[in-house]
């Protein structure tokens, strides 16, 4: 069972390297950044982590091909694994359609576009040419590749849509998919076994063809092994309703985002937001939080720690082999870490000697 933290990049350069820390010292294998537009550069940011720790894996969650050029993003990457020593992992993805609007950049065929820029990449970080790899993009010539020595690097997918799932279990060495609820893990974990499945990728490490990798949800990128977290959103305290009043707030802020194939796992629907909605139309942070309700509530895992260790357990019945934790985490960052890694982690680590 492996660990991994999931930040965001509003966080001020000195609390985001105190939050490094902190995870590094509670033990936890991997720490993802964001790369949300307009806010802090990830790769900067990265790059100060990579200073400030020596153990942890990280990650950058995630980069698109439209803001950033594949090229670039395998210089940044190969660099980016030169600095810290092997320990970065690059997350990819088509970006979000409303972040791109802003300015301007159209999202034209998502799937198509994340799965050339995978080709490419993985052929520049290895030390090939992409025109030398089928469908890896038009416009490269020979002169396209890195002049440094080869950095392979593990690719993530960020993927929501089920297309975009099983393309990762098809080509990519981790997949990147939010889950709400938590428990949307086993529908997560069936769709990346059907795109393994139609690649010719092995789930239980036995080869199925030329190039097959074992698909276990237990691996960091690591060759043979591909990389299936559960990424949920997690708010801890000793005090549950402290716990619950955190998530809410995050919940609030991003619950007119959630499409309704999201929701409607839950057993919710974007009507269910409307109150949620008017407050924050109104400047109202604290009445839109007071309209999220339980239900909205089990979108994301909020309590106490025991309440926390049992809904991991039930992502570990479910399959889970890595819990990847992501904001608000509490009202304390740094706090809520310790507590984790006080608290949570050692049961977890515990799971592996069951």
């Amino acid at each position: 069972m492996r660990t991994s933290l999931r930040l965001n990049n509003d966080l001020e350069p000195g609390q985001l390297i105190d939050l490094a820390r902190a995870a590094e010292a509670a033990g936890f294998d991997q720490l993802w950044v964001s790369h949300d537009l307009m806010l802090r550069s990830a790769p900067v940011l990265l790059g100060a982590l990579a200073t400030s720790t020596s153990r942890i894996s990280l990650g950058v969650g995630i980069v698109n091909p439209y803001t950033m050029h594949p090229a670039e993003i395998a210089m940044m990457a190969s660099t980016m694994q030169e600095l810290s020593g092997g320990r970065f992992l690059l997350g990819l993805a088509a970006g979000a359609a409303d972040f791109l609007g802003w300015v301007g950049i159209e999202q034209p065929k998502p799937l198509t576009a994340v799965r050339e820029a995978l080709r490419s990449l993985r052929a520049l970080l290895n030390g090939g040419k992409p025109l030398t790899i089928e469908g890896s993009g038009s416009g490269w010539t020979d002169q396209a590749y890195l002049r440094v020595p080869p950095q392979p690097t593990p690719i993530y997918v960020g993927a929501m849509s089920p297309r975009m799932v099983e393309f990762a279990g098809a080509e990519a060495d981790g997949v990147l998919a939010l889950l709400f609820p938590p428990e949307h893990f086993s529908t997560v974990a069936a769709q990346v076994s059907a795109g393994a499945a139609a690649a010719g990728r092995s789930l239980d490490g036995a080869p199925d063809g030329a190039g097959a990798r074992s698909l276990d949800g237990s691996g960091a990128g690591s060759p043979g092994a591909f990389d299936l977290p559960a990424c949920v959103w997690l708010s801890i305290d000793h005090d549950q309703r402290r716990a619950e009043r955190a998530l809410a707030h995050k919940l609030a802020y991003y619950g007119s985002a959630f499409s309704p194939y999201l929701l409607g796992r839950a057993g919710l629907s974007r009507a269910d937001f409307a109150e949620v909605d008017a407050a924050l139309r109104r400047g109202d942070p604290e009445a839109a939080a007071d309209a999220v309700t339980p239900r909205m509530l089990a979108l994301g895992i909020a309590g106490a720690p025991d309440a926390v260790i049992a809904r991991c357990a039930s992502l570990r019945d479910l399959g889970a082999r890595h819990l990847s934790f992501g904001p608000p985490l509490g009202d304390d960052p740094v706090a809520a870490v310790e507590l984790l890694g006080d608290t949570v982690l050692p049961v977890v680590r515990g799971w592996n000697e069951q």
